[in-house]
């Protein structure tokens, strides 16, 4: 307990920190996650190809080498002087939303074509027919997988702490660096995780629930 109080300012800004880096992660993978899932089922080849390339590089990147691209090369070639809180949310986003992309294509598959057709038979263009039609539909069925990805995103964000972004990580090798006993340390900064990714899923089980009530 001690470690915790005599350090708590800084545990609080780890701890704020992952929960910042988690939520603008989470809204990038989210917004890239869909549009990719839209190029990967549009009739334009071009966007499929794109689509299916960008699946494929990010989710068989490792994540600590995009964060090394992230940190080493982008701010060299296009951004200098981005912070790194920035920069991990991009790289933390950037991959996930290949996962996120996944999930909400499967859920499309599962609309019934007829749905689409019906649409396009009164005039829908493909991203209306997405977007009012096929997208509702298909949120049910991406909720639970959704849950289980932003999870992982959650735990994927410590890897941000050895890359100078104030996260629980980061604050563990503060208390490492100070001496303390590396035990009790763990089983904060787990605490601390374990808040957030259960908030995560109750968050999720809530708007199942409500989706649920809805059908």
């Amino acid at each position: 307990m001690n470690v915790l109080l005599d350090n708590f300012p800084e545990f609080r800004d780890g701890f704020i920190g992952t929960v910042s880096i988690t939520a603008v992660s989470s809204v990038i993978a989210l917004v890239l996650g869909v549009l990719v899932a839209g190029f990967r089922v549009s009739p334009v080849p071009p966007l499929r190809y794109f689509g299916t390339a960008w699946v494929t590089l990010m989710r068989n990147t490792p994540l600590t080498l995009l964060f090394l691209i992230f940190f080493f090369v982008v701010p060299e070639i296009l951004f200098p002087g981005m912070s790194p809180f920035v920069l991990g949310s991009l790289a933390l986003g950037f991959y996930t939303s290949s996962f996120v992309c996944e999930a909400v294509r499967s859920g499309i598959n599962t609309v019934p074509l007829g749905q689409a057709e019906a649409a396009r038979s009164i005039g829908m263009t493909f991203s209306q027919t997405l977007r009012i039609v096929v997208l509702p539909q298909a949120t049910r069925t991406v909720i639970p997988p959704l849950s289980s990805i932003f999870i992982a995103l959650t735990k994927n964000s410590a890897i941000a702490g050895a890359f100078s972004v104030a996260e629980l990580f980061g604050w563990q090798k503060l208390m490492s660096d100070k001496g303390y006993d590396i035990v009790p340390v763990f089983i904060w900064v787990a605490l601390g995780y374990l808040v957030v990714t259960f908030t995560i899923s109750g968050l999720f089980r809530l708007l199942e629930r409500r989706m649920e009530v809805a059908r």
